[in-house]
């Protein structure tokens, strides 16, 4: 029978079901409930982080339009990857399992 989350039924395929069962069995998840909320938290971080994205984007395109650009060096692509970097260590050690 297929969990059901708050009202809602959901379909797994053959394989989502082999990999939630396993992991009950290992003891990482408590039942097929915990795996879809797992799921559903992760895919809100990422839709949150696509919205920033995007947001940065229209904001970035708003400046352009009133002629505000940002110029770009070698210095400042370096210090805006090791940021990027930074940022997504942060969020992987967040996310990370706690042993």
């Amino acid at each position: 029978m297929p969990p059901i989350v708050d009202g809602m039924e959901v379909h797994l395929t053959p394989d989502q079901e082999a990999f939630i069962r396993h992991a009950i069995e290992s003891g990482r998840l408590q039942g097929p409930e915990e795996a879809v909320q797992q799921a559903l938290t992760l895919w809100e971080e990422q839709e949150r982080r696509r919205m920033e994205i995007l947001t940065a984007v229209d904001r970035a395109e708003a400046s352009l339009a009133f002629r505000q650009g940002y110029v770009l060096t070698e210095q400042s692509m370096q210090e805006l990857a090791n940021d990027v970097k930074h940022r997504g260590r942060t969020r992987l050690a967040e996310q990370s399992p706690r042993r």
